[in-house]
């Protein structure tokens, strides 16, 4: 079930919320028990099948850790918890790596097995205690993140369900969760979808080896940078809004990392849950920087290598990592040289290294990435509407006219000038608004009214709710 979906909108959310409040009524286990049992429904929803391999991964995990919590080998229960998780992930995720197809990747996998990853570490590290399994299994299949994240650990949600109180401040509480809700919703359904439309059809033809000019290359990649950001980063205020609705709290996952002026910072503020999550349980325990410098680049890239592939079984995710890695170790090495740009300097080369990246990430394959960077540097030339020539015969000397671009938007007359627009929009609004969390109250508001038309017209009027990118990793 998808969040920007009509049946979510207005059947399951009003249900689930309405239901919830009236199970508290009961007592507070009431109130989780429903929660779970609509957890169950959201995920199961998709694909029925799969639900036996989330209650499975829940059970096995918990029971690891309670074994951990009593049993004199505490390190034992860990591994074997450890390659359990990992065994399902190598099964249902990577086997398409070495040959083997036709294995269904079940929703949200990577995200679960992560959140139970952490739940293992941290209970052999003596940072959480006994949980009772009905938490536990709230904290692994709550609806709000356990499709897409975002990351959250268990030390920060697992107190919230053992003191929750659905009906304190529930005012409040509701109108604030419901506005970083629609909020999100305007994110993915006005801005990462109709970004869509100019970055979808470059990427096909890069994949059909088709000859991509420079103009319509560059607005293939601004434009995906931009749907990539608008869309999980719009999941992400739809997850905390939910969640906030039903009296959990979840961390902030995004924080405009676009206007990052260096790498590291960049990562400080994308996908901020699963950078953490690399940084505190992959990159500090293979040694981070505490071993010397040639262990500090070996970790790092290991650790960037591993976080590009947790995000697809294929290769083209593994050179997206790998160039982030490399990224940051020539960031190191600047700042151990002392090497410091001008901010605005800085900023330029980070979000120039960033689109860059961006390029295998999507592409279908490295010779399509290979042919995307082939028009990207002008290998193909540059071609521009005749009409645009027309007007400005200048253009003339520089590009060769054609009647339209046939590879960007949906080749019209028009494309250019609508892509234009839409770019400056998008832009504008990473670069110069704060973001959800910084807005003041004045500022979301006015946001909702500007974008609320937009979003009840895609909801009601699209033939079908288009998936979050990130249901895809």
């Amino acid at each position: 079930m998808l969040f920007n979906s009509r049946v979510f909108i207005l059947a399951f959310l009003p249900v689930a919320l309405s239901l919830y409040l009236a199970a508290a009524r009961l007592g507070r286990r009431a109130a989780m028990l429903w929660l779970l049992a609509v957890s169950l429904v959201f995920y199961a929803w998709w694909k029925p099948l799969c639900l036996p391999l989330l209650l499975g991964s829940i059970g096995t995990n918990f029971l690891c850790g309670r074994m951990m919590l009593r049993a004199p080998r505490r390190r034992l229960w860990l591994v074997a918890g450890l390659v359990f998780n990992f065994a399902l992930l190598g099964v249902f995720k990577y086997a398409g790596l070495f040959g083997v197809a036709g294995i269904v990747l079940p929703l949200g996998i990577s995200f679960f097995t992560f959140q139970q990853v952490m739940f293992l570490v941290d209970t052999w590290r003596g940072e959480l205690g006994a949980a009772p399994f009905l938490d536990y299994a709230c904290f692994i299949a709550f609806f709000p993140h356990l499709i897409s994240g975002p990351i959250v650990r268990p030390g920060h949600i697992l107190p919230q369900f053992a003191a929750l109180r659905p009906w304190a401040g529930l005012r409040a509480r509701v109108a604030e969760g419901a506005e970083l809700f629609l909020l999100g919703l305007a994110k993915k359904m006005v801005l990462a979808d109709g970004l869509a439309r100019f970055a979808d059809p470059g990427f096909a033809a890069a994949a059909r080896h088709d000859p991509l000019s420079l103009v319509e290359a560059w607005v293939a990649l601004l434009a995906y940078a931009l749907q990539i950001y608008f869309d999980f980063s719009g999941y992400s205020d739809m997850a905390i809004g939910l969640a906030r609705m039903f009296g959990i709290s979840f961390p902030v996952n995004f924080a405009s990392p676009y206007k990052a002026d260096n790498i590291s910072l960049f990562w400080r503020r994308w996908n901020i849950t699963l950078s953490f999550f690399l940084r505190d349980y992959l990159y500090i325990p293979l040694g981070g920087n505490r071993r010397g410098e040639a262990r500090r680049i070996a970790n790092l890239l290991i650790t960037m290598l591993l976080g590009g592939l947790w995000h697809g079984a294929a290769w083209r995710f593994l050179l997206w990592g790998g160039l982030h890695g490399v990224y940051l170790v020539l960031h190191g090495w600047a700042g151990r040289l002392r090497l410091r740009l001008p901010v605005r300097l800085g900023w330029a080369l980070t979000l120039f290294c960033v689109l860059l990246a961006w390029v295998p990430f999507r592409a279908a394959g490295f010779g399509a990435a290979m042919a995307f960077y082939k028009g990207l540097f002008g290998g193909n030339g540059v071609v521009l509407p005749a009409l645009l020539v027309q007007a400005a015969p200048w253009l003339g000397h520089v590009a060769r006219a054609v009647p339209v671009l046939p590879y960007l938007g949906d080749a019209r007359t028009l494309s250019l000038p609508q892509a234009v627009l839409m770019l400056a929009l998008g832009w504008w609004i990473a670069l110069a608004w704060p973001n959800t969390q910084e807005m003041t109250r004045g500022r979301r508001h006015a946001a909702l009214v500007a974008s609320v038309a937009f979003s009840l017209q895609a909801l009601f009027f699209a033939p079908a709710a288009v998936p979050f990118l990130y249901f895809q990793f």
